[in-house]
Formats: C-alpha cells, sequence, structure tokens
C-alpha cells in the first residue's frame, strides 16, 4: 500500500555509470502467488494446489519463475532507473525454486551504457534469504532523459478470498503430538459425521461416537464413510448423548467433546448439569475467524452462549479468549471491547461495561493481554479509521480479539464475517473443565476440524481456568 503523497523519481541516462546498483526486497506469501496466477492464468497445480505440490519433487507450493521476473521489472520500471524507462529485452535463468515464506533479494548493476541509444544493460540477480541464487540475467533497457518525480498512483486494494487456504495452512502449521480422545455428540448428519472423522485422520483426536447407533450408522453409509475400529455408545436421542458425553468427560474418559448434529442449549445444558465439569469460570464461546481482507485471524466472542452478558460474566469471556489467544501462539492478544461508539456514555451499557473492563485488566482482574474499549467497529480493525477519530490506542486497528456486547450483536457480527466477507471460521466453548469443540449445524466439515483442532490446543494446554465467578450462573 502506498503512502498518500509519495513520490518515485528516476535516474536519468547521464547519471548511470557502471558498477551502480539498486535493490529490493520481496517476502513471499500464499496470497502473491495466487494473485499471480489468477492475473497470468498460470493455475499450475505446483503454484496453486497444496496436496499436488507436497507429492511433487518440489515437497510443497512453489512460486511461479516469472514471479521473480516481475520483481525485476518493478524495481527497472519504478526505483532504477524508474519512469520514463523502456524495457527492450530480458534474458532469465532460474537455478532453483521459490518457496513460501522465502525472502528474495533482487539487484540490478549497471554493466554498460550506449551514449547514442542511451540504452543500458544490467546485470540482474535474485536470491533468496540464505544468499543462494535463485534467477540470474541480464536486462536492456532504454533509459530516461528527463527527470521525473511522480506521485505513486494509489491501486485499488487487490483481496483474494481464500480463507479456507489460510485455515488449512494454520492446521498444517499445528505441532501434534498425540491425538486425544474426543466424545462426538450425535454425529447424525454428513457434516458432522465426516468432520469428526477427517479430524481424527488429522491426528487431533480420537473419535468416540456418541448417539443413536442406527442413525449413526446408517449416515455413515449413505456418505460413503467408514466406521471401522472406532468406539460407538448407542444413545435413543441427542439428550441421552449429550447426558453421557459429559458423564465421560467428567470421569477423565474423554479430554474434550465435539458438538455433531444436535442443538446447542442441549450440549451445554448437560455440561452445566454436570458438577464434575464447572470450573470458577463462566461458560462462553470463541469464534476463530479468518477474514480475507485482515491480516491475523480474529477471535470474536461471546456469539453463541452468553445473551445478556453481565460485567462479570464479560470479565470472564475476556478470560477465556485471552487463554486460547495465548494457545494459538499469540502471546499479547489486543482485546478490543466493542460498543456502538468509542465514547463512554450512561445511554449505553456497552460503554459503561468497557470502561470497567479496562480498568480492571490495568488492575490486573484481566491480565495477559491489552484491553481497550469503548471501540467502535471501525475503530477495532481499521487503524485508518481510528486515525480519523483521533483515537490514540494501541488495540485500535490491530485487534486479535473483538468482545461484543451480547450474543445478538455478536451472532449478527459473526455470521457477516462469513457470509458478506468471505470468511471462514471454527469454534470452541471454554470456561468447563474440557473444551468444546462448537459449530453451527450448517458449517462444512473443514470447520469441524479446525473446531477440533482448537479444542485440541486448549486440552493438550491442560490448564484450568482461574476462578472468576460460577461457570454456568
Amino acid at each position: 500500500m502506498s503512502t498518500p503523497g509519495e513520490l518515485i523519481t528516476n535516474h536519468v541516462f547521464d547519471e548511470l555509470q557502471p558498477g551502480l546498483r539498486a535493490s529490493l526486497r520481496r517476502v513471499i506469501r500464499m496470497e502473491d502467488i495466487q494473485a499471480f496466477a489468477l492475473v497470468s492464468g498460470d493455475v499450475n497445480p505446483a503454484h496453486v494446489d497444496t496436496a499436488y505440490a507436497d507429492a511433487s519433487r518440489f515437497r510443497g507450493v512453489i512460486a511461479h519463475g516469472m514471479f521473480a521476473g516481475a520483481l525485476i521489472s518493478s524495481l527497472l520500471g519504478t526505483e532504477f532507473p524508474g519512469p520514463g524507462t523502456i524495457y527492450i529485452g530480458q534474458s532469465l535463468h532460474f537455478h532453483r525454486p521459490v518457496r513460501l515464506g522465502d525472502a528474495l533479494d533482487v539487484e540490478v548493476v549497471v554493466m554498460d551504457c550506449d551514449a547514442e541509444t542511451h540504452n543500458v544493460r544490467l546485470d540482474c540477480t535474485v536470491k533468496n534469504q540464505h544468499g543462494e541464487l535463485v534467477v540470474s540475467g541480464e536486462a536492456l533497457v532504454r533509459a530516461p532523459t528527463s527527470k521525473l518525480a511522480l506521485p505513486r498512483v494509489s491501486l485499488p486494494e487487490l483481496h483474494l478470498f481464500a480463507p479456507q487456504a489460510r485455515l488449512l495452512h494454520w492446521l498444517a502449521s499445528l505441532q501434534l503430538r498425540q491425538a486425544l480422545r474426543c466424545a462426538v455428540v450425535h454425529p447424525c448428519d454428513e457434516e458432522s459425521l465426516k468432520g469428526a472423522l477427517d479430524a481424527g485422520k488429522h491426528g487431533l483426536i480420537v473419535p468416540v461416537l456418541v448417539g443413536p447407533a442406527g442413525r449413526i450408522r446408517a449416515t455413515a453409509a449413505q456418505a460413503g464413510l467408514s466406521l471401522e475400529g472406532l468406539e460407538l455408545h448407542d444413545c435413543a436421542h441427542s439428550h441421552a448423548a449429550a447426558e453421557v458425553a459429559t458423564a465421560m468427560a467428567a470421569a477423565g474418559d474423554v479430554a474434550m467433546l465435539m458438538k455433531g448434529s444436535l442443538h446447542t442449549d442441549e450440549l451445554i445444558s448437560a455440561v452445566l448439569a454436570e458438577p464434575r465439569l464447572r470450573t470458577g469460570r463462566r461458560l462462553s464461546h470463541v469464534f476463530r475467524f479468518e477474514v480475507p481482507s485482515y491480516a491475523k485471524p480474529l477471535l470474536v466472542t461471546d456469539a453463541a452462549i452468553n445473551i445478556r452478558p453481565s460485567l462479570e460474566d464479560k470479565a470472564d469471556i475476556a478470560r477465556n479468549a485471552i487463554e486460547l489467544a495465548h494457545a494459538l501462539g499469540v502471546t499479547q492478544p489486543r482485546v478490543a471491547l466493542l460498543a456502538a461508539v468509542e465514547t463512554v456514555t450512561p445511554r449505553l451499557s456497552s460503554t459503561l461495561d468497557a470502561a470497567a473492563l479496562c480498568k480492571m485488566a490495568d488492575r490486573g482482574q484481566i491480565r495477559g493481554a491489552l484491553l481497550d474499549g469503548p471501540l467502535a467497529f471501525d475503530n477495532a480493525i481499521s487503524s485508518e479509521a481510528a486515525e480519523i477519530k483521533g483515537i490514540q490506542s494501541k488495540v485500535a486497528g490491530q485487534a486479535d480479539i473483538l468482545l461484543v456486547p451480547d450474543l445478538e450483536s455478536g451472532n449478527m457480527l459473526a455470521k457477516q464475517l462469513e457470509y458478506l466477507a468471505g470468511a471462514s471460521s471454527c469454534g470452541v466453548v471454554l470456561g468447563a473443565q474440557v473444551p468444546i469443540a462448537l459449530t453451527s449445524r450448517a458449517d462444512k466439515a473443514l470447520s469441524r476440524v479446525a473446531s477440533a483442532a482448537l479444542a485440541w490446543l486448549m486440552a493438550e494446554k491442560g490448564s484450568q481456568p482461574a476462578a472468576g465467578s460460577e461457570a454456568g450462573r
């Protein structure tokens, strides 16, 4: 993204001489590869198909060879010689593949200059972060003769709607030590059953199926899924399945629970009715979103369980989300306490709660994160919006966690992110002795696998929440 008022200047022919050089650095992201494939039409599976690329001789996705050539062109056209340069010829030799995360150093060096034609020949090299030669070649350009200083054109922002790719990349990055036994409650439709089985294939869980055996077997047969070797506890209906599963969790027979095709309140009611699963914490749900237009994962809480949470409830909701962020590797998450406005006013109780939560964090009642609020949604996720409104905050525009005022606003926000912003999601319930992978009944298998991954992280972490308020009060 260009800076407002930024100029690009050039080097005219008379300023060039052999030995002068210029360089740039670019870190390769999956979004770069996908954008290049989209514009060029080159959808070679070595570049865009993770499964194919992993099985190829490259053992992973590689960037297009001409992407490095485009970086050379960028350096020549915008910096050295810069605006007014005319490309005449380019030779390229490809020495080794470019992989995701590689930091490419592009350098051009003037070899000779022709005073009659104003042609300049340049040596071009591209090296990776290890200093290994990736691409080499020569460029022949006609250098500008007039000095130019032009505003850098602000192009439309490009958003690639591939959140599932980001979700898959995150799943692949998990360092799994062992699969954990997980009671899958009432998996009586294809997506919930497939999600549980896929989570097992990923090495996240050992699925323990709890529900009507006949319906589960019929669902598996219709979907072409194998239940061979799986433990299956036969229960007459969804309520009974929830009771049996929570009893198993309370007895330590399973390390986590996973919602199948039953209503959320059926499962949560069974958890609350089992005193051995209670902690000193309020139960709350946390969504993890991959939003195409946001640079990092975004946690949203609570959009599924607490309808009108009190201040004390919100403190527990924050604590639960902060612990999940820590498990995800965010050492000091930024928590934006959402409201309709960013000023404290007694007419909106959400702003008073936000201000009180910030003071609780100041006094050490909520630890391990930076809290700020009240913040309107735009200020929480957009630094530009916060700057325009004069908001000085270490959270605004950089939020890792969005804590919503109530379930209605959170549920609408979550569905808007998914259905309008193209986000992919997963979710987990925290605050009990075991985590609960919990998604919407409409969610696909991948979302259920990712939800199992969230629960696995918390179960593997194994820490019990500190006392705050009675769970499920």
